[in-house]
């Protein structure tokens, strides 16, 4: 079954905007996350629509300006979405290379990377404990000095008991299993040198 994505883009009504720039919101269509801010006349859209390449109009320059065209860290178009007042769009990209003349993933200054949320923030806690090398104080630090074996060793005791629990009726308990069982899993991937980003192009990988 395929997996690709119909997209139907819905053009603002220029006649209305005749003569205006919009705000051109880009975001990683994988990441999610805001890339910049740009603004858009009707011919910089159609250039967009038909190169597939984002295209601005430059009011510095005051003209069209593709990004990329000097750095060549185009923003390809993956699908754009005009909102409900017609004057704001949110264009999803698949930028290549660093999105800001700085040299950084966004123009905030901040990195262009998948976030999972909490589970990022885990990954992150459990980086600086193992760092740090706090036996006495730290759970992460004292099962990490004690080898990679002991971490999976801990895993596979986790997932039988939350087996366990999600053959009883007790969901709290399976729960707390689950967070467990999930929690040391994070551990075993950094032992061995991965993340949930790996995991992440794994299954997509496998997704036909």
């Amino acid at each position: 079954m395929s997996n690709k994505k119909n997209t139907q883009i819905i053009s603002p009504s220029w006649g209305e905007l005749e003569g205006k720039l919009i705000p051109a919101i880009i975001q990683d269509a994988t990441t999610k996350n805001v890339l910049m801010l740009g603004y858009m006349n009707e011919e910089a859209y159609q250039k967009t629509l038909e190169t597939k390449q984002v295209t601005f109009f430059s009011r510095s320059k005051q003209r069209l300006w593709t990004k990329g065209e000097e750095s060549g860290h185009f923003l390809n178009l993956v699908d754009i979405k005009n909102d409900c007042d017609n004057d704001t769009l949110l264009i999803q990209v698949h930028p290549v290379g660093p999105t800001c003349h700085k040299g950084t993933g966004n123009c905030w200054g901040e990195e262009n990377k998948s976030n999972y949320g909490f589970f990022s923030t885990l990954e992150d806690i459990i980086t600086e404990r193992v760092a740090n090398k706090d036996t006495s104080k730290s759970y992460v630090a004292s099962l990490f000095s004690k080898g990679i074996n002991k971490v999976a060793q801990k895993v596979g005791e986790e997932a039988v008991e939350t087996v366990i629990e999600a053959m009883d009726n007790n969901d709290e308990l399976f729960l707390y299993e689950s967070a467990d069982l999930l929690f040391h899993y994070l551990m075993l991937l950094q032992a061995k040198g991965f993340t949930l980003k790996d995991i992440e192009a794994e299954l997509k990988g496998r997704h036909k």
